[in-house]
């Protein structure tokens, strides 16, 4: 089975087991035969995705978790539904944290993810543009400005994130979630939390459709033998 989460930089395609991520430019048809089952966050690239190969199917539809938020992003309904108990973090071109407790979501929030912060230094002045030092550990204060950018960045991110956690456990993913998670001892980094969600939703909807069709045929053979 091949899936895609189709995001606002990246196309995340699942392929029995193996992960590739792919920029929107590089994708090409002869890259897979397979049908596709989607998801997306970016209507363009979904475009891009069904104009690019022939058979692909979207899955929000059927990507169901119990929460009352509004406007929940399928991809973070995705994830959550891998996690009974827990906090969920997805970091990517947006940091999106979500709570859950007992299956159900409690609600959640979103960041900016670590490349748009640092978008934002260039934007205050020229002096503060460059890129986040992804060996800075944290702790000590720096004394130079490329540094203290990373500094700011992390720890606002850190701490936010650490209040939201608390005791409880942290399953992280998406592009710089494996590097953020080193910063809390009871993380967990998981690449494949949206498509294990994804697969989930899948296998309950083929359960719903063999248990409608037993029905059907149950009804079907009571109303022959009443004739």
């Amino acid at each position: 089975m091949l899936l895609c989460d189709i995001g606002n930089t990246h196309f995340h395609f699942w392929d029995n087991g193996k992960i590739s991520h792919i920029l929107p430019k590089s994708l090409h048809k002869s890259m897979f035969s397979q049908e596709i089952y989607y998801i997306s966050v970016n209507a363009q690239h979904e475009k891009l995705l069904n104009k690019t190969f022939k058979t692909t199917y979207d899955l929000e539809s059927i990507i169901h978790l119990p929460t009352q938020y509004k406007g929940l992003g399928v991809d973070r309904k995705a994830a959550c539904l891998c996690v009974d108990d827990g906090v969920v973090v997805d970091v990517g071109s947006a940091i999106t944290i979500d709570v859950m407790s007992g299956g159900k979501h409690q609600g959640g929030y979103i960041l900016p993810g670590f490349n748009e912060i640092i978008n934002s230094y260039a934007r205050i002045s020229p002096a503060l543009r460059g890129q986040i030092n992804f060996g800075l550990e944290p702790n000590v204060l720096p004394n130079n400005t490329k540094d203290a950018i990373g500094y700011g960045v992390l720890k606002s991110t850190i701490l936010t994130i650490q209040n939201t956690i608390g005791s409880k456990k942290a399953y992280f993913t998406g592009g710089d979630g494996k590097y953020l998670a080193k910063f809390f001892a009871q993380a967990i980094y998981d690449e494949t939390l949206v498509f294990r969600g994804m697969r989930i939703s899948i296998e309950k909807a083929l359960q719903k459709r063999r248990k409608q069709q037993g029905i059907q045929e149950q009804q079907d053979t009571q109303a022959k033998e009443q004739k």
